[in-house]
């Protein structure tokens, strides 16, 4: 049994507790797990999302963004996603090729075509088996995610935080577009219903998907 499931979201939609809280739900079900990340996940990727998130790099331009998004996941499906879905476990992704066009698709108005080209690419045609879409206002999650960021001091990862409002609110319409085009893979979920809500929507997903695959 091997499963590829991905968390997407705008800045501050509550990703990484609702991966940590999957993941301590699949061990205590004895089923191997692997949180991971992008961009990042393994050391090259992790030296790239410095580039790319450092607040300082504000005259980088967007083909430059996504080139090297895409060069990062190329990476990490090489030396993790692929070899632990190999093994059949259970991989939980922070962002992954939504993101992409989301961010970069919308956010950038880059061409969509070729951003989804360079996905396919990338990730060498790997595609989630499920995708929890945590979705919530746009300013809501900024404030959130700067709160999070000044409280974990995480200000030299703020490069998109400080991207203004209109700019998150076309990537959260991107994501919203995907959702559309993909309902039965694209699950959205509203952060607003709470934490708990938020988690039982999720494991009662991921529950089917197990014992779809333990069927097979």
């Amino acid at each position: 049994m091997s499963l590829f499931i991905t968390f997407e979201g705008v800045e501050g939609s509550g990703k990484t507790s609702q991966i940590q809280r999957l993941k301590k739900y699949l061990l205590q079900k004895g089923i191997p797990c692997k949180i991971t990340r992008e961009p990042g996940g393994c050391p090259i990727s992790e030296k790239v999302r410095k580039i790319l998130l450092n607040p300082g790099h504000r005259e980088m331009v967007p083909m430059s963004e996504l080139l090297l998004y895409e060069a990062a996941r190329a990476q990490h499906v090489k030396d993790v996603i692929k070899p632990f879905l190999k093994k059949g476990g259970v991989v939980l992704c922070d962002r992954f090729n939504d993101a992409t066009i989301a961010y970069q698709g919308y956010g950038r108005k880059m061409d969509l075509a070729l951003v989804k080209r360079l996905n396919h690419i990338s990730s060498q045609g790997i595609k989630p088996d499920v995708t929890f879409l945590l979705d919530c206002p746009s300013d809501v999650g900024l404030k959130r995610a700067l709160q999070r960021n000044r409280m974990l001091k995480q200000e030299k990862e703020e490069r998109f935080e400080k991207e203004k409002l209109p700019f998150h609110q076309r990537v959260r319409k991107g994501y919203l577009a995907i959702a559309k085009k993909e309902p039965s893979r694209v699950r959205v979920i509203d952060t607003r219903e709470g934490e708990d809500k938020v988690f039982e929507k999720i494991r009662k997903i991921v529950d089917n998907l197990l014992v779809g695959s333990s069927e097979l």
